[in-house]
């Protein structure tokens, strides 16, 4: 039989009894107690001392003034100024003499890289491959002209914006369908010729009145052969390339609602630097003219 362990005759009990054996109210360690008072007295200190107490617009700033914001904002305003020759250079020099610097040019690359992951690749994807209504920005296809002036200006004024004031990159499609401006029997017959031009039409026997459709509806922007016209942003659409899609359903809805895709001016969010980068690094993927 166990031996009941003889009690401290100092220590009392808490009152609980289980089975005859009683609970004693034993004291914390002193080393413990004292280490559970410094940690409220360091509490205190750390609410007084640091940002804190969150507040409507912010929060608490504490005595001695530290913000990771600051620092972050510190290391950022260090590495501008180490840029800053290079990206005055950038912001300088005409566009197509940056192919011609070998620093600057791979200078350009690299920032523009950062500043495509940022800004661009969440319409034109990781890679530039593009996707159903944004441009693949690394073939040799460009609605608005692939050199390095032309991806530049697109870039800076953006795509149908109303902050470009000089409409160099405006256009606007007719919705042949939607408006009545051609019967359903029309645009059947304009959708076939246009699959003819680069593959097979649908429904060969359409193809000869789709072309007088054409000529007389879509060749002033797209040309007598469907090559596009760039400064009109007017796709090419004899080369098998299609930015909504090849299929007959998707070229229907093109001609009867018209498509009216829009890009940002990042003239207002990006500087000249930034800007000429990406467009350096755009031109550059293996698409540009």
């Amino acid at each position: 039989m166990a031996k009941k362990p003889t009690q401290n005759k100092d220590v009392g009990t808490t009152g609980h009894s289980w089975d005859g054996i009683e609970e004693l109210n034993t004291p914390l360690p002193r080393w413990w107690l004292w280490t559970f008072y410094a940690t409220i007295v360091w509490g205190l200190y750390y609410v007084a001392a640091y940002p804190a107490w969150p507040l409507i617009n912010g929060a608490t700033q504490g005595f001695l003034g530290f913000s990771t914001r600051a620092e972050v904002a510190a290391d950022i305003a260090e590495f501008e100024a180490k840029q800053a020759p290079m990206n005055d250079k950038l912001a300088s020099v005409e566009l197509t003499a940056i192919a011609d610097d070998a620093e600057l040019l791979g200078y350009a690359n690299s920032a523009g890289a950062a500043v495509f992951k940022t800004w661009c690749a969440q319409c034109h994807g990781s890679g530039a491959s593009g996707a159903v209504g944004y441009p693949n920005l690394v073939d040799d296809d460009w609605l608005w002209g692939g050199d390095i002036e032309s991806i530049h200006t697109t870039i800076t004024v953006g795509v149908r914006q109303p902050t470009d004031e000089d409409y160099l990159r405006q256009s606007e499609m007719p919705a042949f369908g939607r408006d009545e401006l051609l019967e359903d029997g029309q645009i059947d017959e304009v959708v076939n010729f246009v699959m003819s031009l680069s593959g097979d039409a649908q429904d060969a026997t359409l193809v000869e009145a789709g072309a007088v459709v054409y000529e007389e509806n879509c060749a002033a922007c797209h040309g007598d052969e469907g090559k596009g016209d760039i400064d009109q942003g007017a796709p090419n659409l004899a080369d098998a390339i299609w930015l909504y899609g090849d299929s007959y359903d998707a070229i229907r809805e093109s001609v009867y609602y018209a498509r009216y895709g829009a890009m940002p001016a990042w003239n207002t969010r990006l500087s000249e630097a930034e800007i000429r980068a990406v467009s350096t690094f755009v031109h550059t993927r293996g698409g540009g003219q």
